[in-house]
């Protein structure tokens, strides 16, 4: 079996003496797969080792793994790499999912205490939470269902967490000791199909790796952004945009909205170019690369041009379907930050920036556009000087995910920590 040839040829790791102080994050995306491998020193997360391999085509699809031995052998190289430049090879990975099976959604529910006098405990919260998790769960689960036309469907919970917090109307940041009768508690949560969680766990242990955790995309995405700040009032819009999918996240006042997916990215360009033009997609990935080279000739500019044109009214009418979904939100952020190689086609962000897609909106003027930087990537430093641009930035909100997830098992954790450790379970 394939599998199991692959596996005798990858070596048994050989991690740091101290697992807890390191970490690998691995962003198998639709075209590249990247691996970053960190160490941790308190809050502070420090790169000292990066890796990337090309995959094929029929080694993902719509985001998701379609080639498990194709992919663990590209993890594995990307691996090699990064972890030759870090000296070590470190034991746990946080992996990232895409597609549009992936369900992220915020949830408000209403509960009436029984006993409003009384001050609320941690007890009574995890009973709360639990009831947010069913109805989402539930919810996830029909619309999987719908879209798969698989009734049986399984869903699992990727990621949790707390958004807001009202008690009679008025906003706290720690419910714990409030008394109250109404209670307002919004979650965001991610769910995917149990098929793609189970090639993500199937290539952690391929690779042998301990699989820390598996992170939405756009979530992980956000993390990047949000950092450690509890109090943070960050808004914008994410927009993720990889070779397969497009991956949306909304974050109003430091709190995720909600994340959609829709199975357009850059490669979709490619194809509409070697389509049109009857190439190759090797040759027309080249051409769609080369579009604004001041050596192309003027015919051949116009053909590929009008080709883009074509795909790229296509994903901003994907764009303005899933903003649109955000109906719970009074006004759209007005700032929309761009992410992943798919982003660095320079007419996708003019198109963002000069047409009229979001007149239908709720936005209460047109919003900027720019990309994420690296730098702007809070409480992660990069040693190796190769994480460079905005392709990288899922792949470091992984690395956060994986932070939050280790530091949940601190004694000395804060409320709003150990609400998500709750929640993540």
């Amino acid at each position: 079996m394939i599998l199991d040839k692959i596996k005798k040829a990858i070596p048994k790791r050989n991690s740091k003496e101290n697992d807890d102080a390191t970490l690998v994050a691995l962003d198998i995306g639709t075209e590249y797969v990247k691996a970053l491998v960190a160490t941790i020193d308190g809050d502070d997360i420090t790169i000292v080792g990066t890796g990337r391999q090309h995959q094929e085509l029929s080694d993902m699809h719509g985001g998701a793994i379609a080639d498990i031995g194709a992919v663990v052998q590209n993890c594995e190289r990307a691996l090699a790499e990064a972890e030759e430049q870090a000296g070590f090879q470190a034991k746990k990975v946080v992996i990232g999912i895409a597609g549009e099976l992936v369900k992220g959604l915020t949830n408000t529910i209403k509960y009436k205490r029984p006993q409003p006098d009384r001050a609320l405990d941690m007890r009574e919260m995890e009973f709360i939470i639990e009831k947010v998790q069913e109805r989402a769960q539930t919810k996830a689960q029909k619309q999987i269902a719908w879209e798969t036309g698989n009734a049986d469907v399984e869903v699992k919970l990727v990621n949790s967490a707390i958004v807001s917090i009202h008690i009679d109307g008025y906003k706290v940041s720690n419910p714990i000791g409030f008394q109250g009768r109404d209670m307002s508690i919004q979650i965001y949560t991610a769910f995917a199909p149990m098929v793609h969680i189970g090639a993500l766990e199937r290539t952690a242990s391929e690779l042998d790796l301990e699989l820390l955790a598996v992170a939405a995309e756009p979530f992980a995405v956000s993390r990047s952004v949000l950092g450690v700040d509890a109090s943070t009032s960050f808004t914008a819009i994410l927009a993720d945009i990889g070779g397969g999918t497009t991956d949306i996240a909304v974050v109003n006042d430091g709190g995720v909205e909600g994340t959609k997916m829709f199975g357009i990215g850059g490669r979709s360009f490619t194809r509409t170019i070697a389509s049109d033009l009857d190439l190759s997609f090797e040759d027309a990935e080249k051409l769609k690369l080369a579009v604004d080279d001041p050596s192309l000739k003027p015919a051949a500019k116009q053909k590929i041009e009008a080709s883009l044109g074509k795909t790229l009214e296509v994903w901003l009418s994907g764009v303005e379907l899933a903003l649109g979904e955000f109906d719970a939100i009074d006004h759209l952020p007005n700032r929309i930050l761009l992410c992943g190689g798919g982003s660095s086609l320079v007419k996708l962000t003019e198109a963002l920036e000069q047409q009229d897609w979001y007149k239908e909106l709720p936005f209460t003027r047109r919003p900027t556009v720019q990309h994420i930087e690296p730098d702007q990537v809070a409480g992660i430093v990069d040693q190796t000087g190769k994480v460079t641009d905005h392709t990288y930035i899922t792949a470091m909100g992984l690395l956060r995910v994986g932070y939050d997830t280790m530091i949940g098992t601190r004694p000395s954790e804060g409320i709003k920590e150990t609400f998500n450790r709750i929640l993540s379970v």
